[in-house]
């Protein structure tokens, strides 16, 4: 397929409530501190509003963002993303001891391996000490190889726990060019009306200040969050694909 026709196929999924989309007790899994506010803020406002918080892990260290700055360091830099996670979560009123990290490096979260199977034991534990019901991962045609990794996570930990409800919730590949080609059947899935917590959203993607180009100044290469994702990201629904 290509991906303007998953799009419009994104699109066109139905708008359904949250106990449709996810019934229950969720575990979101965010391969970078950010990721979570960007593909899921408006979905943990409401469970939250709910009265039935999920559980956000964030996988990577998201020390990567900047490898060419002196003064962020990638210890530094870490701790910094840390900080602007809780402070994200905060802002969609998630109880702090419900955000984790598991601190892989960022760029390098395994796909294969003992590390692998590491990472995916330690969600394995969270799904049952918080007795989950369902995973959100991020998408697999994702441009990045810690989104793919987190994915795989995901289809390991639906092995493990067979009646595990998976979702994929799209970032990146949002953005990818019209034309791209991907080996993707027509997608099946929901959106959620995330309208009234739209504001909350954004100020939690806003949290992620070393994202934003906002204090970060000597690595001109540095990464910072791209108008045309926020543009396509900060709508009044979130898609989250059958997986």
């Amino acid at each position: 397929m290509k991906i303007s026709d998953v799009l419009e196929a994104f699109r066109n999924f139905p708008l359904r409530d949250l106990d449709d989309i996810a019934p229950g007790t969720t575990l979101i899994a965010a391969p970078h501190p950010d990721d979570e506010s960007l593909g899921c803020g408006g979905f943990i406002a409401e469970a939250v509003q709910r009265g039935r918080p999920p559980v956000v892990v964030i996988v990577s260290d998201g020390s990567g963002s900047h490898p060419r700055s002196r003064t962020w360091p990638p210890q530094r830099l870490a701790r910094q993303r840390q900080h602007e996670a809780r402070e994200a979560m905060a802002r969609l009123k998630l109880p702090p001891e419900r955000l984790k990290f598991l601190g892989l490096r960022d760029t390098a979260v395994p796909t294969t391996g003992p590390a692998f199977s590491d990472a995916v034991e330690k969600l394995s534990i969270l799904i049952r000490d918080y007795n989950c019901t369902n995973v959100l991962v991020s998408w697999r045609h994702d441009p990045h190889c810690d989104h793919e990794a987190v994915w795989l996570m995901g289809q390991a930990l639906k092995s493990r726990h067979p009646n595990l409800k998976i979702l994929a919730y799209p970032v990146w590949g949002l953005t990818l060019p019209p034309d791209t080609d991907i080996e993707e059947p027509p997608p099946q899935g929901a959106r959620l009306d995330i309208t009234s917590h739209l504001a909350a959203k954004r100020a939690a993607v806003n949290a992620h200040h070393s994202q934003r180009g906002l204090m970060i100044h000597d690595d001109p290469t540095g990464f910072v969050l791209p108008e045309d994702l926020l543009n396509k990201i900060l709508l009044p629904y979130e898609i989250f694909i059958a997986s």
